[in-house]
């Protein structure tokens, strides 16, 4: 069911300040998700905010940013490491992935160029996991799945969505 809100519930602005049109329809809000990974080893944060827990390192992105400079700024806050993306796992969009509000992400597979994993900004910690661990482990959001398509995406490639 598509939702639409009245221009006074929601005024959108463009860039040049004025309204972008008198109603503006419900939508998912872009995320981006990043996998670090070096050898069987990959990079977790613990949360700092709800909904806590383990996670991979990501965020929102905001007007006029590219979803791939988002990736990389958002790996770098959160985990201090310089990441180059490599590959694209899949767009995860199931309306149940984040408790907060219907999110939409790319998830990047990315390796580290750089620094040494320390948790900043939104993550009270990060650190780096082995593969072979992650099924012992509970995930924020949906990242437990995304994680699981990773596994798969190791032995045999391919790109992975939310109902795959």
């Amino acid at each position: 069911m598509v939702e639409q809100l009245a221009f006074n519930q929601l005024a959108p602005r463009s860039n040049r300040g004025g309204p972008i049109r008198d109603f503006m329809w419900k939508n998912p809000v872009p995320t981006v998700d990043v996998i670090i990974e070096k050898d069987d080893k990959i990079v977790i944060i613990r949360r700092k905010n709800e909904p806590k827990g383990l996670a991979l390192p990501g965020g929102f992105v905001n007007e006029g940013e590219i979803l791939e400079e988002r990736a990389i700024i958002e790996a770098k806050e959160e985990t201090s490491l310089d990441v180059e993306l490599k590959e694209l796992l899949g767009v995860y969009s199931d309306p149940k992935r984040d408790p907060r509000l219907h999110t939409i992400t790319p998830v990047f597979i990315g390796k580290p160029v750089g620094g040494h994993v320390k948790g900043g900004d939104d993550a009270a910690d990060a650190f780096w996991m082995n593969i072979n661990e992650i099924k012992s482990h509970e995930f924020a959001f949906d990242h437990k799945k995304i994680l699981m398509d990773y596994l798969k995406w190791r032995k045999q490639k391919g790109t992975y969505w939310s109902t795959k």
